[in-house]
């Protein structure tokens, strides 16, 4: 779908067309469904709660969206607002416990093939998986969306600054890593 068929979606939905908010439903799902799981771990029962968020708040907030912008970056800034609820109601609701268990998980993700990008390997997820979410969320963001620096900076709300400490810091863990691991190369890192 090109963005003048999509801005022809968007403006029906707007107006409150459920076979619109159906299209763009179905069109922007996969992705919204892998951003979240990596953002929150594919083994995390909340995952379809928190995307089902998203897709309510977008019904309820089209009417907000700036046509003149991307959908796909507004519709990313939903996400990582709905995590971000999601984090701070989790840390609310199991403060001590919840961090605990974050520590001891086991970091074996099982993944879905579908939900995994086609060159990305399963090891690369699991080491991206087991970065902080403040890290996690910038190399997600920078690789798996290619959003310039910029971009992350708006979307998380962050100095620029920030946003280059955190995924330098991020790119050195990752390297630092995947060194233990000799059957990833190095490139993946750059081209996740």
């Amino acid at each position: 779908m090109d963005e003048v068929q999509l801005k022809g979606w968007l403006y029906k939905m707007e107006s409150g067309d459920q076979e619109a908010f159906q299209v763009i439903y179905e069109y922007t799902c996969k992705d919204i469904y892998k951003t979240v799981v990596f953002l929150v771990g594919s083994q995390n029962e909340d995952v379809d709660d928190i995307v089902n968020e998203v897709y309510i708040q977008m019904w309820k907030s089209v009417t907000n969206y700036d046509i003149n912008r991307s959908f796909r970056f507004w519709l990313h800034g939903l996400v990582v607002k709905r995590v971000q609820d999601w984090r701070r109601k989790s840390w609310r609701r199991f403060r001590i416990f919840e961090k605990k268990k974050m520590y001891e998980q086991d970091c074996s993700y099982v993944m879905h093939e579908d939900i995994l990008h086609k060159e990305t390997s399963n090891e690369l997820v699991e080491i991206v998986q087991r970065l902080s979410y403040k890290h996690r969320e910038v190399i997600i963001m920078r690789y798996f969306h290619e959003y310039s620096m910029e971009e992350i900076a708006a979307l998380l709300q962050i100095p620029i600054g920030t946003v280059k400490s955190r995924l330098h810091t991020a790119l050195k863990r990752l390297r630092a890593e995947m060194e233990h691991m000799p059957d990833i190369r190095e490139g993946e890192v750059n081209g996740f």
